[in-house]
């Protein structure tokens, strides 16, 4: 449940009124309504709101509009230069997307941050934790480091202020983080700027695995999955997303309620369905098919008992980083410790996900003892991590070649059920790790083409927009994105990162 020593979020603080203004329609969107600041104290506007809702005049509309500010619409006003090019737009909107230090606001959501830093854009008004690496990428490109420095220190004090990186800024995020990039953040600016930022962040660096590890060596715990973690027959341990919170998210509400009132008479039990929403949203995939049991309904979300391969890619790589943060901080005994974890989890990467009979990387259904049936784009992290061995690569090289890679880019995955994180769309993030990983096994013709794709994709929709979106439908550009709970958003923190990466790759790459 939520630590009674985090701020409270909009539920916990306006309660009934929370509750009426989200299933009563006040908005469209239910995150408006969390993302609005009340005017009065928390304690007092709810009981102002209890003593007027019964009258026969009361408006409810009316009251949360008087009582609270509505955020605007962001960026709706900016009208974009369709005449330059895609670059040099992205790199225009960087200051349209930055925010300055948060003041504290009582009753506000957002979570108060030291340093400037970007949003993605669009309906998110807050930063995002593992949007934030891939914005980085372009910052990097358009020598914004004092941003990537500042988001960097946001999240260390993140880290330092409540033991884990949120999923956002906001008090509706304090029981969820995301996927770990924090260690990818850090070995970012160590490229940039050499390894006294691995001492720097090493504090931190621990403490979010710690986090991701919490409860790891339970003993007389029956319950193989705890927390975040989950014990493997052969008594290994990986990992798996989770939020302890069983109830519907405040920022999609009304949604998950009239899910529930769909799911249970199917036996679906209503906390459950909670928990495995939740862990899907922390993983960042909202929502995938890879989630689904019958890998078609909503209904059937088991997030929470999947083992991900892509998260444990991750951890692995933040255990490679602690090793050599230790190394250079001199304590030669700790960093040995975290070279043999790093071996333990990819000797186990390379075999719990591998699935011979597909040849490609799943994810793990921690019940069954085998790797689902779900084929995605996470199963590409191996490649991006170097954790595959050269005939693994192979594989993956030839599916993603003959199945993924489709006019705009590669696709998410190959099943198309209207979530916005399957067929047809893709996103930038898995864009470049694909991209990576084909090029770190020397498939550099397929990889260039994927880039080459998707540049060309975002060039064209920009061209017809003026938009960066927050993501593509890579099968057909003539139609529009589908699926989720919010339209598509522009802006886009993460799609103007890859951009940039990829474009400075591309004219690297150009032939003389």
């Amino acid at each position: 449940m939520a630590n009674p020593s985090f701020p409270k979020s909009p539920d916990q603080l306006f309660g009934t009124l929370f509750h009426d203004v989200q299933l009563g329609h006040v908005f469209t969107d239910s995150k408006t309504f969390v993302d609005s600041v009340p005017k009065l104290a928390p304690a007092d506007l709810v009981a102002l709101y209890e003593s007027e809702k019964d009258k026969p005049d009361f408006d409810l509309e009316v009251f949360v509009r008087t009582y609270f500010i509505v955020p605007e619409k962001v960026a709706s006003d900016y009208v974009s230069d369709r005449t330059i090019d895609t670059a040099e737009h992205v790199n225009r909107l960087w200051d349209r997307l930055t925010r300055q230090a948060d003041p504290p606001v009582e009753g506000s959501s957002r979570v108060p941050l030291p340093h400037p830093y970007i949003v993605p854009g669009g309906r998110f008004r807050e930063i995002f934790y593992w949007d934030s690496y891939f914005t980085m990428l372009g910052l990097k490109e358009s020598g914004r480091v004092d941003l990537i420095h500042g988001m960097l220190d946001n999240f260390a004090y993140l880290i330092d202020t409540f033991g884990f990186i949120p999923n956002g800024n906001r008090t509706y995020f304090l029981s969820r983080s995301q996927p770990p990039y924090f260690a990818l953040m850090v070995g970012l600016l160590v490229h940039m700027e050499g390894t006294a930022t691995l001492t720097k962040y090493l504090p931190q660096l621990q403490k979010e695995y710690d986090f991701w590890m919490d409860d790891s060596g339970s003993s007389g715990n029956d319950d193989p999955m705890t927390k975040r973690t989950v014990r493997l027959p052969h008594h290994s341990v990986l990992n798996r997303y989770w939020d302890d919170t069983p109830t519907p998210r405040p920022e999609a509400y009304r949604q998950e309620v009239e899910l529930t009132e769909v799911a249970e008479p199917l036996g679906v039990v209503p906390e459950e369905l909670y928990t495995h929403i939740r862990a899907a949203c922390e993983s960042g995939w909202d929502f995938s098919s890879r989630w689904f049991v019958d890998q078609k309904t909503m209904a059937s979300i088991r997030a929470a008992e999947i083992v991900p391969v892509d998260l444990n890619c991750l951890l692995y790589y933040l255990e490679l980083t602690l090793r050599d943060a230790y190394n250079v901080a001199g304590d030669q005994e700790r960093a040995l410790a975290f070279e043999k974890l790093a071996i333990s989890r990819k000797e186990l990467i390379q075999t719990l996900f591998w699935n011979e009979n597909t040849r490609f990387f799943h994810d793990y259904d921690a019940l069954a003892q085998k790797p689902t049936n779900a084929i995605t784009l996470a199963g590409v992290f191996p490649l991006f991590f170097n954790i595959a061995n050269p005939e693994q690569a192979s594989h993956i090289h030839d599916q993603l070649n003959a199945e993924f890679l489709q006019a705009g880019g590669w696709v998410t995955t190959l099943n198309h059920t209207g979530q916005q994180w399957d067929w047809p769309n893709g996103w930038a993030p898995l864009q470049w790790i694909t991209y990576q990983g084909l090029l770190n096994y020397g498939f550099t013709e397929t990889a260039h083409e994927g880039r080459n794709r998707w540049l060309a994709l975002n060039d064209k929709v920009f061209k017809a927009t003026g938009k960066m979106m927050e993501k593509y439908n890579v099968v057909d550009a003539a139609l529009t994105t589908g699926g989720g709970e919010y339209p598509n958003q522009d802006g886009f923190g993460w799609t103007n990162g890859v951009y940039l990466a990829m474009d400075k790759d591309r004219i690297n790459t150009a032939p003389i």
